[in-house]
């Protein structure tokens, strides 16, 4: 079967056998590029695997699905709490250290799987990963609809929780530096920032040190700063201004399970409620054999890239 991955720094789309031993078999429909794919494809962080970790597809019954693309143990404390992002063994990740949804075809735990409610088209599904992204880190900070909230980034994460906001009620805005960002965060619901501040919960998901910063700056005496950005490398805290303001910072990390819920379950609810999300994040579609041209186009945000989309 095809499936994508790297040669060095380099995108290839290559042959290799169907996926062989335990787990569900999924026929995937569409896989989304992430910016972390970017990132391990340009620094050659990949190894022998099958890119893709925001997926959906029909599993081996016929059912639809998103995939949660985690491998846990299911039996240390964290696991058994809902915090299985948090594996004392892990957790795996498929697309990373396991083959990912870039194929036509994978295996997977059967807990990996997020049924899709009728209606909800899989060709736009594999957005309920990074909106689980978002659903966990506004739980993690205490997301109530009352609030004032501003987002930091206007990438996929970023639009992501400023749907999740909007769907809790709260009023939003966001701060994007490219124009087709701004435009698809307006489209769900957000204001655009200017220079006011005072905000109770401000989203850090640009992943820089600089956004951080912003982020501290915006919030409210006593307000919270969520980080769903990735630092991929050591990031100065405003440590100062956090504390003479006390700041509550709460860094998230995937998802998990609050309550009898998972993020991804309740990600996938919101995207079949807001048909408005796929419209405004998907911007390009490509077939798996043009998963190079896709990758370029994905790093190429200041053209008006934000989530590309390939269906195998």
């Amino acid at each position: 079967m095809r499936a994508v991955r790297c040669r060095g720094s380099e995108v290839e789309v290559v042959e290799i056998p169907p996926p062989a031993g335990d787990g569900v078999r999924v026929r995937v429909r569409s896989a989304g590029i992430c910016g972390s794919d970017l990132h391990m494809v340009r620094g050659a962080l990949l190894g022998d695997v099958t890119l893709g970790h925001e997926i959906a597809g029909i599993a081996e019954d016929g059912t639809p699905v998103a995939v949660e693309p985690l491998d846990i143990c299911g039996e240390c404390a964290e696991c058994r709490r809902g915090d299985y992002n948090l594996c004392c063994k892990g957790p795996r990740v498929h697309g990373a250290s396991l083959n990912g949804g870039m194929a036509e075809e994978m295996l997977v735990p059967a807990r990996a799987l997020a049924p899709l409610p009728a209606g909800l088209a899989l060709r736009n599904a594999c957005l309920a990963e990074p909106l689980a992204v978002a659903v966990h880190g506004l739980r993690r900070a205490g997301l109530r609809g009352d609030q004032l909230v501003a987002v930091v980034g206007g990438g996929a994460i970023g639009l992501c929780a400023v749907a999740v906001a909007r769907a809790a009620g709260a009023r939003v805005a966001l701060s994007a530096r490219h124009d087709a960002q701004r435009e698809a965060g307006a489209r769900l619901g957000a204001t655009q920032l200017g220079e006011e501040g005072n905000f109770d919960l401000v989203v850090e998901a640009a992943g820089s040190e600089s956004a951080l910063a912003e982020s501290v700056r915006l919030s409210r005496p006593g307000g919270c700063v969520c980080i769903v950005g990735s630092y991929w490398s050591p990031v100065a805290l405003p440590g100062f201004e956090a504390c003479m303001r006390e700041v509550t910072l709460a860094p998230a990390f995937m998802y998990g399970r609050g309550g009898a819920q998972r993020d991804i379950e309740a990600a996938v609810a919101l995207l079949a409620a807001n048909p408005e999300l796929p419209a405004a994040l998907i911007t390009h579609r490509f077939p798996l054999d043009a998963a190079v041209q896709a990758f370029d186009t994905a790093a190429d945000r200041a053209a008006g890239a934000l989530k590309v989309v390939l269906e195998p």
